[in-house]
């Protein structure tokens, strides 16, 4: 064989040699990049469902809030209905103890000068 041939050969070797090794390091890239996508792409949906959870509990948190909200305010208004009936209870029971003539009656003025002659 020539030495033409010889180097034609080897050259055509390399050349093969060198388009597998190309071809491998794209498969295996390729594969690296599915890997990725994959992993990615749980990871996204993980976080798509960690979300809606997040989300359905800022919406139960506010949901307890605006309750907790509305029953203060109930409550605030009960108490003041409560003070509005005891306020028109006193004064009823002042007008009554006004017309009762049974009633008995404590002089205002009486009782400053007896407590200030102590």
């Amino acid at each position: 064989m020539s030495t033409v041939a010889i180097v034609l050969i080897i050259v055509a070797a390399l050349v093969v040699i060198a388009l597998v090794a190309a071809a491998l390091r794209a498969r295996t890239r390729r594969r690296q990049l599915d890997e990725r996508r994959e992993a990615a792409s749980a990871h996204r949906d993980e976080a798509s469902a960690l979300r809606l959870t997040a989300d359905r509990e800022a919406a139960v948190a506010d949901e307890q809030a605006a309750r907790a909200r509305r029953e203060a305010a109930e409550a605030e208004e009960r108490a003041r209905a409560a003070e509005r009936e005891r306020e028109t209870a006193g004064a009823h029971e002042e007008h009554a103890d006004r017309l009762d003539p049974d009633a008995e009656r404590t002089e205002p003025d009486a009782e400053r000068t007896e407590s200030n002659t102590r």
